[in-house]
């Protein structure tokens, strides 16, 4: 098959924060691995640009002529008609990954305008429907695929807890509980005096720490978040991402090798078997606890860790989620 890959190059467009990793070696990346030969448009230096942005999409589309126009939309770049225009004559299809809390912002502008549709929210599926888009697919997504085998010696542990993730208000004061309780957390992330990891850091990072942490960005309405201070409670009530969702770090960390302490999420269990490969928390102050208890417990954490790793590179990968979405295409 031919795929035209419609997606931004660098992660949210902006180069300085470097690649879209998931774009390039999640999806494009597994796309090739399962033999078809893949095309990239990328459209990063047409977001100020969007009149030229639809002419040279369609141009490159009747170049190309591919069997399927694979699209990740970023925001409103794209128009309702040029997507027809490209949907009237070729498969296309585009990967809404965040329905949870952007179906009625964003996906329902754009849904009716495609082929086909993926979207990692099952809750979403009879909204699909009720625009008239039956094409609906539902996946997740996953961790980047790594050929090397995976080694179940013991890691050499460098850090007790960390955490990967961009700066947001209330992962700040949730993590500022746990250093008042005495726990030493590092942090790494756009946003944080640390700065980023590249990927390669960041998947070496979750072996290398015993407890790796998860925290959602949507809003948190714990009250003892929302009255920490002023800025903490107009961040929640203006916050557009007010349900939480399973998210890649949530494939990634095991994947690579790590235990992973997840705030619980809806649907997890469908991934995970909670308690035996992945622990979950509901508080910061269940966090502590459990991050105490499991800094103690070596031979209950390592089996935790082995039993989710196992798991996550069985079936969490993007090449798995890819080959089950072409089988459905078929």
């Amino acid at each position: 098959m031919k795929i035209l890959y419609v997606d931004l190059l660098y992660d949210y467009g902006v180069k300085s924060r470097g690649f879209n990793y998931i774009g390039q070696l999640g999806f494009k990346a597994s796309f090739e691995r399962l033999g078809h030969v893949v095309e990239a448009f990328y459209y990063d230096d047409y977001l100020r640009r969007t009149d030229e942005l639809q002419i040279e999409l369609i141009r490159v589309a009747d170049v190309v002529r591919p069997d399927l126009i694979f699209f990740c939309l970023f925001q409103d770049q794209f128009s309702v008609k040029t997507l027809q225009d490209l949907s009237s004559r070729y498969v296309t299809m585009n990967w809404f990954g965040d329905d949870q809390w952007r179906f009625d912002a964003f996906t329902k502008y754009y849904a009716s305008s495609f082929t086909w549709c993926i979207t990692t929210d099952k809750f979403s599926i009879p909204r699909y429907k009720q625009l008239g888009q039956n094409n609906i697919i539902h996946s997740q997504w996953a961790a980047i695929d790594d050929s090397t085998r995976f080694d179940i010696t013991p890691p050499n542990y460098e850090y007790d807890v960390s955490f990967v993730g961009g700066y947001h208000p209330y992962r700040a004061w949730f993590l500022s509980r746990l250093s008042k309780s005495g726990l030493n957390v590092r942090v790494f992330g756009n946003g944080w005096p640390t700065g980023p990891l590249s990927n390669e850091e960041m998947t070496a990072l979750f072996k290398k720490t015993k407890i790796n942490l998860n925290i959602s960005n949507s809003a948190s309405f714990d009250v003892r978040y929302l009255l920490s201070s002023t800025k903490s409670l107009m961040s929640a009530l203006r916050a557009s991402k007010s349900s939480p969702q399973v998210k890649a770090r949530n494939f990634e960390i095991p994947y690579y090798g790590g235990f992973q302490l997840s705030d619980y999420v809806p649907h997890l269990e469908e991934y995970f078997s909670i308690g035996t490969e992945v622990v979950c928390y509901s508080s910061p102050d269940e966090a502590i606890a459990w991050i105490n208890y499991y800094l103690r417990n070596d031979v209950e954490r390592e089996a935790i860790r082995l039993r989710g790793t196992q798991k996550a590179r069985c079936y969490h990968a993007y090449s798995n989620r890819i080959e089950k979405i072409f089988e459905i295409l078929a």
